[in-house]
């Protein structure tokens, strides 16, 4: 394959989706993007391109971050008007996440991250969808992210909703049966069973993504990238890393 600083080039990216020349639209947040139109130059007063942080250093800068956020020491990084300024026409996340949707989990906060630091990808449950990989296989091969990291959290309700099994209305349940295979990897252990489905979740997500996405996949043999899962908790901030 040919490389885009280090990473996937237009043509290989476009042909690993099967979509050739025609190029592919990923969506997420009311947001829309083309891969081709992602990797044409950037206008001439953009945000010089970073080198990309490796897994590593990307894994050890959000611990940090979550360390600060838990003693109550935030720095709150890139937070100023200049860096407004610097990531108004270019974004180059060090990391991205797929992280629960319930909003007590701020990604930017917890982290005690700034504009432009994180690629955050969020749905209830912190669930692998097409979407949701097409949104990381973005922020990994196009905008140079080599961190992807799913959060689940501690009494998290889609998860306990799953582990209850009752019918649910309108949508509410689709996300819920995507969580339903890592309920039964846990079923009958000793224990809470909604913390037990919480950490067999994010390693049944982290593993979905890992066999699901050809690009990912091969970040990951290039070691461009790490896929990890964490568990946050609500009462004290703390992020443990869990796969």
């Amino acid at each position: 394959m040919s490389r885009v600083n280090g990473f996937i080039g237009r043509r290989e990216l476009l042909k690993a989706v099967g979509l050739g020349g025609a190029g592919f639209a990923v969506a997420t947040g009311g947001l829309l993007w083309t891969a081709q139109q992602a990797l044409e130059p950037e206008p001439a007063n953009a945000q010089q391109r970073p080198r990309p942080v490796d897994p590593d250093a990307s894994l050890k800068r959000m611990m940090d971050g979550n360390q600060r956020f838990v003693q109550q020491k935030r720095a709150s990084p890139n937070q100023s008007q200049l860096r407004l300024q610097e990531t108004a026409q270019a974004q180059y996340p060090f990391a991205a996440m797929l992280s629960c949707a319930d909003s007590r989990v701020p990604s930017e906060i917890v982290f005690d991250q700034g504009v432009g630091d994180l690629f955050v990808v969020r749905v209830a449950g912190n669930v692998v969808t097409p979407e949701t990989i097409g949104s990381l296989e973005f922020s990994s091969a196009v905008l140079g992210s080599q961190l992807i990291m799913v959060l689940g959290h501690e009494r998290c309700g889609a998860v306990a909703a799953a582990v209850k099994g009752d019918p649910l209305p309108g949508r509410i349940g689709s996300f819920v049966e995507t969580i339903k295979p890592a309920v039964e990897r846990v079923r009958g252990r000793p224990g809470d069973a909604v913390e037990n489905a919480v950490i067999a979740n994010v390693q049944y997500q982290v593993s979905l993504l890992k066999e699901n996405s050809v690009i990912l996949a091969q970040l990951i043999r290039d070691g461009k990238l790490k896929i990890v899962g964490g568990r946050y908790d609500l009462d004290t901030g703390e992020v443990r890393i869990i796969a």
